[in-house]
């Protein structure tokens, strides 16, 4: 119950800070938001205080030394503590870019549905069973941006020399080439810049596929041995 109900306020609160950036719905209630912002911020301070004090009960901290310290210092505490400080920024008036800033960390508070999902849970465990072929795979990735910026700085760079005058000028072209965005603001003109940058995009496919088929293979693995944990 008392995890639906932190699932829920987190909802709501990553709603609400997202309707707040848009003045036309937002102006006028900036002392509701405010409010609603403290007791947000103090249900999550309760929160914290209160998984920080029960941590010694853990099986997992319990035989540990320091185990509030070991505890505060995980990507769980640590994704806790920023869902508070946001709080901070109800305090504070104007528009300064650290409490603009501070204010749009209440987005991150929906990274905390990842411990009370079992769903999230999963695809944590499948990332982190297969981290080493992904690596191998942004590996590939990286070697083949460079390879393709350098194949069009080759071909386009005394044309274009904008945009493709170098090698990290042309980087820009390989990234949004490969992962299929396209969003056309640079392209090559000559015919064998053309060639090269056919070849660059089917390849981009095949990229874009390889981490695809891994994580479902990992996800369907970890799925199916969950099932199996549970058989009788």
């Amino acid at each position: 119950m008392t995890n639906k109900l932190l699932m829920a306020l987190i909802i709501i609160a990553a709603t609400a800070a997202i309707i707040e950036t848009e003045t036309a719905i937002s102006r006028g209630y900036d002392l509701q938001f405010r409010l609603f912002e403290i007791c947000v911020g103090v249900a999550f301070v309760i929160e914290y205080l209160a998984r920080l004090w029960i941590v010694p009960e853990s099986p997992q901290y319990a035989e540990k030394s320091w185990p509030r310290v070991r505890y505060a210092v995980s990507f769980a505490a640590v994704v806790d503590l920023l869902a508070i400080i946001p709080i901070v920024a109800a305090f504070g008036g104007g528009g300064s870019v650290v409490l603009r800033f501070l204010r749009l960390l209440r987005i991150i508070r929906l990274a905390k549905l990842g411990r009370m999902s079992r769903a999230w849970n999963d695809i944590v465990t499948a990332i982190h069973s297969r981290r080493h072929e992904l690596l191998l795979t942004f590996g590939l990735a990286t070697i083949l941006m460079l390879i393709s910026s350098t194949l069009l700085y080759w071909a386009e760079g005394d044309l274009q020399p904008d945009k493709f005058g170098s090698i990290p000028r042309s980087f820009w072209w390989a990234v949004v080439t490969l992962t299929t965005v396209g969003y056309g603001d640079v392209y090559p003109i000559t015919a064998l810049g053309k060639f090269l940058s056919g070849l660059v995009a089917v390849a981009g496919i095949g990229l874009i596929a390889m981490p695809t088929g891994i994580l479902a293979s990992a996800f369907s693995d970890v799925v199916q041995a969950r099932k199996r944990a549970k058989a009788p």
